[in-house]
């Protein structure tokens, strides 16, 4: 049971009540949860879930800024008062009527107090009539601020205790507090202080009456004066200091150490600048063999431009050709006229020049081959050796072929999808009949059991009907999937196919390429 205490200084203490330390939201959330799962609950007339007792949720905050040693604290009550009801209206009786008093009683405590505060004249406050005012006594009249959240009934038949509790709220609103910042110093933050202060004073004092101590430092102020160096060096701060005190030997001893930091950081300058022009001169032979191999590549690029301006000129010659036959068949047409006399305007110039439009549109009417990744040497191909491929395979008669195994290897994808999705509905048909088989031998049982007469050794013609259905489809599933079986093994004929011819198109294209390109060196 939790009780009361009041010290000297008329703080309340309650026994027996655990203070439960939260770290984050959700820990304070947790016990908020946990002291919600204790209260009282009961079926009234007025709520079907009406709270039969008080609930104060109590959380205790500190905060301190780092570096400062000033605390701030503060409290913060969480109070969800009981359901109140009219015990005359409601008409209860037994249990519900013992605790409805004790509701009433307590909120006509928490009112008789809410109305002394609110009168500026009063010198007592009857804080100890009930344990609820008791425990609210810093959250009512207190160094605090007070919210109230009143909740009302639309219906019209609870009307009197609408009007009851808005004039409640209104007296609660009448209360008028001057809060203050409740914040205190930290002793221990404080004596950190005042001995460091006490410390510089006796250094000061040193210095000014020139006691000086002779003794050699000690292993572990060397060790402290280390440490203090390092972190002085490290601090990117340009206000801070090295505080060593006025001891002339600590002095002396930081300079001697900074000194030899110094040198050596000097020492190791020197070394990393060596290392430095070594791994130039490294980087300079690097460079030598990367130009070495950007030249031998431009060389390659040079190779496949003359290539394809070889290939680019015989098929130039080509379409002039095929235009002079064009004109020989339909020499009355003005636009052919007018082709011929461009043609004739080419033809009258140099036969090694040719435009840059008319490559660009030439190439981009040649179709890709998606398949074909390497190059002679292996690994990806240049953009040139690419267009080479592009012409080259124009006339073979295995890209033919390879297109032709194309659509045939769609066709039958298609037709192997369709078949497989008519076996999946074949499979759902036998088993939707096999399931009307069951369902009609349960009914027949039922049928048996309450018409003894009924015989279950004949056969049922509808049930046979069934029997015929699941074979035809039996039949039908087992064509098709053998037809599926067939359709497998001639897709993977393709597919051999096709590997085998893009193996021979793309090996003669290796053979006609190295021999082109011996060509051009010769």
């Amino acid at each position: 049971k939790v009780t009361i205490m009041e010290d000297p200084d008329q703080n309340i203490h309650l026994k027996n009540l655990s203070l439960q330390q939260a770290t984050n939201e959700e820990e304070a959330l947790n016990l908020l949860f946990l002291g919600d799962t204790n209260r009282m609950i009961a079926e009234t007339p007025m709520n079907q879930a009406s709270t039969r007792s008080h609930c104060i949720f109590t959380i205790h905050i500190s905060s301190k800024e780092p570096g400062s040693a000033t605390i701030r604290r503060s409290k913060l009550h969480l109070v969800d008062l009981a359901g109140s009801e009219r015990v005359a209206k409601t008409g209860v009786g037994g249990q519900l009527l013992t605790e409805a008093k004790y509701i009433n009683l307590s909120l006509h405590y928490l009112e008789q107090v809410i109305i002394a505060l609110a009168e500026k004249n009063r010198s007592h406050i009857p804080y100890r009539n009930s344990m609820m005012t008791s425990v609210l006594r810093d959250s009512l009249g207190g160094n605090c601020m007070t919210t109230m959240i009143a909740t009302l009934s639309i219906d019209k038949r609870n009307i009197d205790e609408s009007i009851s509790t808005c004039r409640f709220a209104q007296r609660v609103a009448l209360i008028k507090n001057e809060a203050v910042l409740n914040e205190e110093i930290d002793p221990k933050l404080m004596i950190v202080q005042l001995k460091k202060e006490i410390q510089e004073l006796k250094n000061e004092l040193e210095l000014v009456t020139g006691k000086q101590r002779t003794s050699e430092l000690s292993q572990e102020e060397l060790l402290q004066l280390d440490e203090l160096i390092e972190t002085f060096l490290e601090d990117n701060d340009p206000d801070s200091a090295l505080d060593v005190g006025s001891d002339m030997r600590k002095i002396k001893y930081c300079f001697i150490h900074v000194k030899q930091l110094m040198n050596h950081s000097k020492i190791s300058n020197k070394k990393s600048l060596s290392e430095h022009v070594s791994e130039e001169g490294y980087n300079k032979e690097e460079g030598e063999e990367e130009l070495k191999k950007l030249k031998q590549l431009l060389q390659q690029r040079d190779d496949e431009i003359n290539i394809l301006v070889n290939m680019l000129k015989k098929e130039k010659k080509k379409a002039q050709d095929a235009l002079l036959q064009l004109n020989a068949a339909s020499a009355g047409s003005t636009y052919l006229k007018q082709c011929l006399s461009i043609d004739s305007e080419e033809r009258q110039g140099p036969s090694s020049q040719f435009s840059p439009k008319e490559a660009k549109d030439f190439t981009s009417s040649v179709q890709r081959l998606p398949f074909l990744s390497r190059q002679t040497g292996g690994g990806k191909m240049s953009l040139g050796c690419q267009e080479a491929f592009k012409i080259f395979k124009q006339d073979r008669a295995d890209s033919v072929t390879i297109e032709d195994n194309k659509q045939l290897l769609k066709q039958r994808f298609a037709e192997a999808k369709c078949l497989g999705e008519k076996l999946n509905e074949v499979r759902n048909t036998i088993n939707h009949l096999k399931g009307e088989i069951t369902h009609r031998r349960i009914q027949r049982a039922a049928l048996a059991v309450s018409s003894p007469s009924e015989e279950l050794n004949t056969l049922d013609p509808v049930e046979e009907k069934l029997r015929m259905q699941i074979e035809e489809e039996k039949k039908s599933y087992k064509t098709m999937f053998n037809r599926l079986k067939v359709l497998k093994v001639e897709i993977e004929h393709l597919q051999l196919l096709m590997e085998k011819a893009k193996m021979k198109l793309q090996k003669d294209f290796e053979i006609w390429w190295s021999e082109e390109v011996i060509n051009l060196q010769v």
